[in-house]
């Protein structure tokens, strides 16, 4: 069944559509997306569930280019690829997106992640200003990415036990 949506000053018949999944892509430099996955395997324990690659396209490539890796992670589906010289969006380093993983332990979730190669960022934090009470803590990837390691959030509101 169709709505009516007011959209760009005239309505329009917009039909309901239903999401069955998120998947959020992380483009890295090329030829470094198979590197990325690795890392991701390695500092947060993801599992590679498939990937697509496009053979070499220059004598001077070392690897293939990949298209998109599929990584499970913590119950999640993200997507890994190499940015063509032509793609879409431009070249940029991994910016604004940040990216939260919660975990009972998060300084030994970020040791994980640093001894694979990725940076911590500041100081774990406690209190109102994380996670609504919980802990984290921040790492960049070699990728550009930062990722922030949280503990359970405490539900806004509930009383302290």
């Amino acid at each position: 069944m169709a709505q009516e949506e007011v959209q760009n000053g005239g309505p329009e018949k917009v039909a309901e559509v239903s999401f069955t999944a998120l998947k959020p892509q992380l483009m890295v430099e090329a030829p470094k997306a198979a590197d990325a996955v690795q890392f991701y395997k390695t500092a947060f324990g993801a599992v590679e569930a498939g990937r697509t690659v496009y053979p070499k396209r220059k004598a001077e490539q070392e690897q293939p280019h990949v298209l998109s890796a599929q990584l499970e992670l913590a119950g999640s589906t993200i997507l890994v690829s190499d940015i063509a010289d032509n793609s879409t969006p431009v070249k940029t380093e991994g910016t604004g997106c940040v990216l939260c993983l919660e975990t009972e332990d998060v300084e030994a979730a970020i040791a994980k992640a640093v001894s694979a190669g990725g940076v911590a960022e500041g100081e774990v934090t406690e209190g109102d200003g994380a996670c609504c009470g919980g802990r984290v803590g921040k790492v960049k990837d070699p990728y550009g990415y930062v990722w922030l390691i949280c503990s359970p959030a405490k539900k806004c509101g509930d009383a302290e036990a």
